[in-house]
C-alpha cells in the first residue's frame, strides 16, 4: 500500500491563496489591473476599507534594527479590522513583532497582543490631523530594502531602520463613504487614503522579500505559507498582484469621484473600470470559448439596478448567452409602464404585451410568435404572484395546444413565496432572477478591436418625443397609442429593425437583416392577417417607398407607420401612405441596434 503523501505548509497555502483568488464565491477575485492613459483601462478588485484615522501615542524609544538582529516584524494597518485578532494573534505565535498604527494598535492590545506603535520607530508623532503616520524613512525603508543587496542592508543599519516580512493593510473606506448620501466634499477629500497605497505598493514591489496582504480572506493562507518556513515566489507574487489590484480599483474610485466633482465633461481623457469577478462561466457564446462575468465597480453603477445585481432564486448556473438575453428582456420590459410581458430569443424582443390583466399579457407575449418563444427568457414589469407562477409553469404552446412551454429565464422585479415555491417545481434547471430596473442616464461601453465605443444609453421612450402626423390621414387615438407601443418595441429589436403591434400586442417583428424590406417581409409574416389595421414601427427611415418597403406595407393594410424620418425620398413615403389612405407619423428619432 502507498501511503498519501504529506501536503506542505507551503502547498497548503498556495491551495488556500488559489481559494481566495479564484473561488467564484469570494469578492477578491479580479484580472490584474491595466492602465493605458487617454484610453479604456481596467481593474480588477472591489474596494474596501482602508489605513486608520484614530491618533497615536507620542515616540518613546527607537527600535533596535531587525535587519542586524534577525528579528521578523509585521506592520498591520486596517480600517477594516475584520479578523484582525486571527492574524495578530497568528503572527505573534509564529515569532513576528507587530508594528501597529493608532485604533489598529489598541484593537490589537485588546485581544492581547504585543504592539509596538509606529512612533517608536519613526521617533516622530502622528501629525496633520492623521495625514501624516507612516511617511516615513524608518517605515518605507524597512518595506523596501532588498535583502541580496549589500548596500541596502549597510544603509538601514547605519540609520538604525529595522525590515519589515511581512505588511497587513487595508484603505479608508473611500467607496462606501462616497456613494453614501449627503457626504460633503471635504468628508470626501479627508477619505482618500495615502499611507496605505504607499505600504501597499511598497511592499507589493519588495514582494520577493516582504508579504502584502489586502484581504482579510488572505490571512489563513498567509498564516499556514509562515509556517512552512519556505519560499514560492509564486505564493508571493499573486498577493503583490493583488496588492496592485486593490491599489487600482481604489485609485478608479477616487479618479472617478474627482471628475464628476469637477464638473467634467462625461467623456474624460482616460476613463477607467473597475470590474469584480462574480463567476466563472461554463464557457462562452459557444463551448470552445472560456468566460467569466463581472460586475462593474464604478461609482456610477451603485445603486443602478440592471441584471449583473440580480438575484437568482433558483436554478442552474447563469451561461454566457443567458446574461446576453436576460439583459435584453429585463431592459426591454422596464420601459413600459402598464403591466407588460417581454418575451426574447437570442436578445430580440419576439413577443410582447401590455395589459392591465397581467396573464392576458403573458398569454399574448407568447401567441406572438410561440415557436421561437419556448426555449426563451420571459420578463415581467410587475411582481409575480402565485397565479401567474402556475400559468407560467402550465400555459401551453399555442402551436398545438398540448406542448407545455420551457424556458430558460424568468426575470421580474419580485417574486411572491408562493409564487417562487410553484415557479421552483417547474423545473430544476429554471433560472428564475430578481432584478432591479436599469437607471437612466449610464454609459453604454462596447468593444472593438483595440479599443472602447462609449455613448449614452438610449433611454428615449415615446414619453419623450413628439409624433408628428405627417400624410393627410390623421391617426385615430388607439392607432396613436399602437404606434407609440410599436416604436417602444422596436428599439429594443436588432437593426434593420420593423415591428407591427395592436392593442398593445406584438403580432409581429422583423430583425437584423441587411435591408428593411426584408425585415419588413418577415415581420408581416408573422403577423399574417392580423395586419390589418395595425400600427408599423421601423427603427430608421425608409430610403424608398414605391416598389419597397412603404408600398408593401399600405399594400397590406396597416392603417399607421411610425419612423424618424429624415430621407431625402421622405416625401415619396408621404405620398404613398396619402394614395393608400395610411396615417404617417415621423419621431425624428432613430433606434438603431447593432
Amino acid at each position: 500500500m502507498f501511503a498519501p503523501a504529506a501536503t506542505s505548509p507551503t502547498t497548503a497555502a498556495a491551495r488556500l491563496l488559489r481559494a481566495s483568488l479564484f473561488s467564484p464565491s469570494s469578492h477578491s477575485h479580479f484580472l490584474p489591473p491595466t492602465s493605458v492613459r487617454s484610453s479604456l483601462c481596467f481593474s480588477y478588485l472591489p474596494i474596501k476599507a482602508m489605513a486608520d484615522t484614530t491618533s497615536v501615542s507620542h515616540p518613546i524609544t527607537a527600535s533596535a534594527s531587525s535587519s542586524d538582529s534577525g528579528r521578523k516584524q509585521a506592520l498591520i494597518s486596517l480600517s477594516d479590522k475584520k479578523d484582525l485578532a486571527f492574524v495578530g494573534n497568528g503572527l505573534q505565535e509564529l515569532g513576528y513583532t507587530i508594528v501597529s498604527t493608532g485604533g489598529t494598535a489598541s484593537a490589537l492590545e485588546s485581544a492581547g497582543v504585543a504592539v509596538t506603535k509606529v512612533e517608536q520607530l519613526t521617533q516622530f508623532p502622528e501629525m496633520l490631523d492623521g495625514r501624516v503616520k507612516t511617511l516615513h524613512p524608518n517605515i518605507h525603508g524597512g518595506i523596501l530594502a532588498r535583502r541580496d543587496q549589500k548596500h541596502h542592508i549597510e544603509a538601514l543599519n547605519t540609520h538604525g531602520i529595522g525590515t519589515f516580512d511581512v505588511v497587513v493593510v487595508n484603505l479608508y473606506p473611500f467607496y462606501d463613504k462616497v456613494t453614501s448620501t449627503g457626504v460633503e466634499f471635504e468628508d470626501g477629500i479627508e477619505n482618500i487614503d495615502i499611507g496605505g497605497p504607499a505600504m501597499i505598493r511598497a511592499a507589493a514591489k519588495n514582494h520577493r522579500d516582504v508579504l502584502v496582504v489586502v484581504d482579510s480572506q488572505d490571512y489563513p493562507a498567509l498564516l499556514e505559507f509562515l509556517k512552512g518556513n519556505q519560499d514560492d515566489q509564486m505564493f508571493r507574487l499573486k498577493l503583490a498582484w493583488k496588492a496592485f489590484a486593490h491599489v487600482s480599483a481604489y485609485d478608479s474610485a477616487v479618479s472617478e469621484w474627482l471628475w464628476k466633482q469637477s464638473g467634467g465633461d462625461k467623456f474624460p481623457p482616460s476613463l477607467t473600470v473597475p470590474l469584480s469577478l462574480k463567476s466563472s462561466l461554463r464557457y462562452g457564446e459557444n463551448p470552445h470559448q472560456k468566460a467569466a462575468f463581472y460586475v462593474d465597480k464604478r461609482l456610477s453603477e451603485v445603486n443602478g439596478g440592471g441584471i449583473a445585481t440580480a438575484i437568482q432564486h433558483h436554478g442552474k448556473e447563469m451561461s454566457y448567452n443567458n446574461y446576453l438575453d436576460a439583459d435584453a428582456a429585463w431592459n426591454c420590459v422596464c420601459e413600459f409602464r402598464d403591466p407588460t410581458c417581454v418575451v426574447v430569443k437570442h436578445t430580440n424582443p419576439c413577443g410582447v404585451a401590455s395589459r392591465n390583466d397581467i396573464l392576458e399579457a403573458y398569454r399574448l407575449a407568447v401567441k406572438a410568435d410561440p415557436v421561437s418563444a419556448f426555449g426563451g427568457i420571459v420578463a415581467f414589469n410587475v411582481e409575480v404572484d402565485e397565479v401567474l407562477a402556475k400559468e407560467i409553469r402550465e400555459f401551453r404552446s399555442p402551436t398545438d395546444g398540448e406542448t407545455r412551454m420551457f424556458y430558460e429565464i424568468v426575470v421580474a422585479p419580485g417574486y411572491t413565496e408562493e409564487g417562487l415555491d410553484v415557479l421552483r417545481g417547474k423545473s430544476k434547471t429554471l433560472r428564475i432572477l430578481e432584478a432591479k430596473k436599469n437607471e437612466a442616464g449610464k454609459l453604454s461601453l462596447r468593444q472593438v478591436g483595440g479599443g472602447w465605443l462609449v455613448q449614452d444609453s438610449d433611454d428615449l421612450t415615446p414619453h419623450d418625443i413628439k409624433f408628428s402626423v405627417v400624410s393627410e390621414r390623421t391617426p385615430v387615438d388607439d392607432e396613436l397609442r399602437d404606434a407609440e407601443f410599436a416604436w417602444l418595441c422596436v428599439k429594443h429589436v436588432k437593426s434593420n429593425a420593423i415591428v407591427i403591434a395592436k392593442n398593445k400586442c406584438m403580432l409581429g417583428m422583423g430583425s437584423g437583416q441587411p435591408n428593411r424590406l426584408e425585415s419588413l417581409r418577415i415581420a408581416m409574416r408573422k403577423a399574417g392577417d392580423d395586419v390589418k389595421g395595425a400600427a408599423l414601427a421601423s427603427d430608421a427611415f425608409f430610403p424608398f417607398a414605391w416598389k419597397d418597403a412603404v408600398e408593401e406595407a399600405c399594400e397590406s393594410g396597416v392603417g399607421v407607420i411610425a419612423e424618424p424620418g429624415g430621407s431625402i425620398r421622405d416625401k415619396d413615403a408621404i405620398d404613398c401612405c396619402n394614395k393608400y389612405g395610411v396615417s404617417l407619423v415621423f419621431t425624428q428619432v432613430r433606434h438603431f441596434r447593432h
